[in-house]
């Protein structure tokens, strides 16, 4: 562990390479747990196992890192802003099977990015420049041939052994009435000999003691291992011995197990009963078997058990994970499952789509964003399987909340452009599509894209006899309108498709933003009463749906329109009645509109630190966006505005500390403030403020370390810097502190804290 943070201190790429199963991923997980103090912005795991288009490796980290880009320039792209002036961390797991692609992106990223550091996991290096490449090895064994000395190994206790250690710790809750002692000791070094050391395949042999004798494991894995020699001649030894711990776990299994293994393989990531029941059942595998076959394979850890808030899921390794696709091929039932599964998750998405009006909006969102590895693997299947690219586009369309509601335009657009390109025949489907796809343009800020798509589809739904499509065509197209500045144009577009919508009572979530829309030009017209009006009809209609996304989207545009009135005070009320609907959603779009024309309130009501402190707060939700306020001129234009106000109200330096300040708050703590919740700090809150306007982030974290006794070399391992860079960090602590000593330093962090007297001696003993 320490070597590989030793690394990290001196090569800002480390890549942990080694066979499946060695333990790279844990490790790689454990030290960056370790490290997450280290990183300014943090220490984020990007997960790539579950990918199979390597084109997605830019999405896949840009949506590990919570960013949610509406511009229109590609995805890497946007990681290269967001990344340049960001000091993290982040943990890029299982590359192997896209290795060129990771390595296309890192290359450019730590280019890009002189903060940015990147601990990766492959069984290949990636292979660019500056990559400082670590080789896991196997857990350490005690020698077992002719030169040891009989009874040594007794003489030395299991712990000083990795491998044995990990085999007794496992092996106590896997097979309970099992204890390693003198007289089997031997016999389990044998056995994690002929282990290799790997983790992976130690843990999967302890759980064979629940049925079987030490004597009878060694004996089974000895024929096993003669058939992979046969076999396989051309594998690694470890290779083998992971493979045939594997192999011969697969043959322990009942046949049903054997099937409901290879058909879980078709999951992208964690599953739970419903989505097994669905997919895996069927044929030889009634529902009743899967739960009896599911709870076989939990014993024998070949699936992992855990549960939130209720539910259960299940988690296959990536190591079993590859096996099982192996044999589903063997087994020619790979396209079986992955049509059930594509089936499942259309199924999924048209629920969350029928169900995007109503009060299980939460609900669905939560689901879109915790199943969207299998959306993915669920699109890739249709748009790489001849014949099911109709299916594609129906699946892109039903997951409209997804890319809209939630954020991810930038993949939207990218998985809409290959389905509309692939499925050309006119239908009602390719006709949401282009609308759908339009508003992801109009997003991104491409109007006249935008305005192409929505004529293409308002054509479409016409000549089909599609009224609802054709009116949601001119509704967009009005507001693209509008952003085009022809006004007159727009509203009359508006105008109409809201007469449409009246007639037809057809209330779908995207058919209620007539109402924001229409509101929002009422509102910058100046016409307050109709913009209220609109408001009040939005509200009665939604009564009875139990609708919030697009309620809450007409009070941020109310509360828009009162302060383009002057009336600071009524669009307080809307902009905060939004902002608590947008929380209850996790409307990660529309908090940050919320927050940011909440500081526009503060600053009318000369509450400047707090216009400052949600100014700053506000711009690192932004940067996660990349378009703030929707890139429109005009609130852009108040945006700085503000902003020139209040830096004058308070002065450069107070303005910049309080902006600081609001950019170190979490997002919690940013909606408290905004909604006027926020508790005055007590006296050791205080006194770290106080500690954050004289040091710096890295400074602090330097000074905590120090305060714990720890010397430079030691503070440069941790931090994962140079040792002269530390010390540079200590002389300028004592300059802008004017301290003398490293425990003056100690002494003025433990008063910060608010230690008792107690802690601080011991503390101080520690640090002289």
């Amino acid at each position: 562990m320490a070597e590989v943070r030793r690394a990290l201190s001196e090569s800002r790429l480390v890549t942990l390479t080694g066979v499946g199963g060695v333990g790279k991923s844990r490790l790689a997980l454990h030290l960056g747990h370790q490290l997450r103090r280290a990183f300014r912005d943090g220490v984020w795991l990007v997960e790539l196992a579950s990918l199979q288009d390597p084109s997605l490796v830019p999405q896949a980290v840009a949506a590990a890192l919570g960013l949610r880009d509406q511009s229109a320039h590609a995805c890497e792209a946007g990681l290269v802003d967001y990344l340049s002036a960001k000091q993290l961390l982040v943990v890029l797991d299982n590359c192997e099977h896209v290795l060129s692609a990771c390595s296309t992106l890192m290359s450019t990223l730590l280019a890009a990015a002189p903060a940015f550091r990147v601990l990766a996991t492959s069984r290949e290096p990636l292979n660019i420049s500056g990559e400082s490449v670590w080789q896991v090895q196997p857990l350490s064994l005690p020698a077992m041939d002719m030169s040891t000395p009989p009874g040594l190994l007794l003489e030395r206790p299991s712990c000083q052994f990795e491998a044995l250690a990990l085999f007794e710790d496992r092996v106590a809750s896997a097979a309970p009435g099992f204890t390693v002692n003198a007289e089997n000791k031997e016999l389990v070094a044998r056995l994690c000999h002929r282990l290799d050391g790997v983790p992976l395949a130690i843990e999967l042999a302890a759980v064979r003691l629940r049925v079987l004798s030490l004597e009878e494991v060694l004996g089974r894995l000895d024929d096993r291992f003669r058939l992979l020699t046969a076999g396989h001649r051309s594998s690694l030894p470890r290779q083998q011995s992971l493979r045939a711990a594997v192999e011969w776990s697969f043959d322990l299994c009942t046949e049903q197990e054997r099937v409901l293994w290879a058909r879980c393989s078709v999951f992208a990531a964690d599953f739970d009963l419903d989505a097994v029941e669905h997919v895996c059942a069927g044929d030889e595998l009634s529902e009743q078997d899967v739960l009896i076959a599911l709870a076989g394979l939990v014993d024998k850890s070949v699936l992992t058990h855990s549960e939130k808030g209720g539910v259960g899921s299940y988690r296959m390794l990536e190591t079993i994970r590859q096996y099982g696709r192996e044999r589903l091929a063997e087994a020619g039932a790979e396209a079986t499952l992955h049509h059930r599964h594509r089936d499942y998750f259309l199924g999924m998405a048209e629920r969350a789509d029928s169900e995007s009006c109503g009060p299980r909006q939460s609900y669905w969102g939560e689901q879109l964003r915790a199943k969207h590895p299998d959306f993915w693997a669920a699109l890739s299947y249709c748009l790489t399987t001849p014949g099911e690219a109709w299916t594609g586009v129906r699946l892109c369309t039903a997951l409209w909340f997804y890319w809209i509601g939630d954020g991810f335009v930038q993949d939207g657009r990218y998985w809409l452009d290959r389905a509309l390109a692939l499925d050309t025949e006119p239908s009602r489907e390719r006709a949401r599509a282009l609308w759908l796809n339009g508003w992801i343009a109009h997003f991104q800020g491409d109007y006249s894209g935008s305005v192409a798509m929505y004529t293409q589809c308002r054509e479409l739904a016409e000549r089909l006899g599609d009224e609802n499509m054709a009116t949601l065509a001119i509704q967009f197209l009005g507001d693209s309108e509008m952003w085009e500045k022809n006004l007159h144009g727009g509203t009359a577009l508006l105008d109409e498709a809201l007469a449409r919508h009246r007639a037809a009572q057809q209330w779908t979530a995207p058919a209620l933003i007539i109402f924001p829309l229409r509101a929002q030009v009422a509102g910058l017209q100046g016409d307050t009463e109709l913009m209220m009006a609109l408001l009040d009809e939005c509200r009665a209609i939604v009564a009875s749906l139990g609708e919030s996304w697009a309620l809450s989207w007409c009070e941020w545009n109310v509360g828009v329109g009162w302060w383009a009135a002057g009336n600071p005070k009524n669009a307080a009320v809307h902009l905060r009645a939004a902002l608590r609907r947008k929380t209850q959603l996790n409307d990660q779009m529309g908090i940050p509109c919320c927050v940011e024309v909440l500081s526009w309130v503060a600053s009318a009501d000369k509450d400047w630190k707090q216009a400052a402190m949600l100014c700053g707060a506000v711009d690192v939700m932004w940067e996660r966006i990349g378009r703030p306020l929707f890139g429109s001129p005009t609130l852009l234009e108040w945006k700085q505005q503000v902003a020139d106000r209040v830096r004058d109200a308070l002065g450069d330096q107070a303005f910049q500390a309080a902006q600081q300040e609001g950019a170190r708050l979490t997002q919690r703590a940013v909606i408290a403030c905004a909604l006027g919740e926020k508790k005055q700090p007590d006296t050791a809150t205080a006194a770290r403020h106080r500690a954050d306007h004289v040091l710096t982030r890295r400074e602090r974290q330097v000074a905590a370390l120090v305060t714990q006794g720890m010397s430079n070399k030691e503070i440069a391992v941790e931090l994962v810097i140079a040792q002269r860079t530390v010390d540079s960090h200590v002389e300028h602590i004592l300059a802008k502190l004017g301290f003398h000593s490293r425990a003056q330093i100690a002494t003025w962090i433990i008063e910060a804290r608010g230690e008792t007297s107690g802690e601080r001696a011991r503390t101080l003993r520690n640090s002289d």
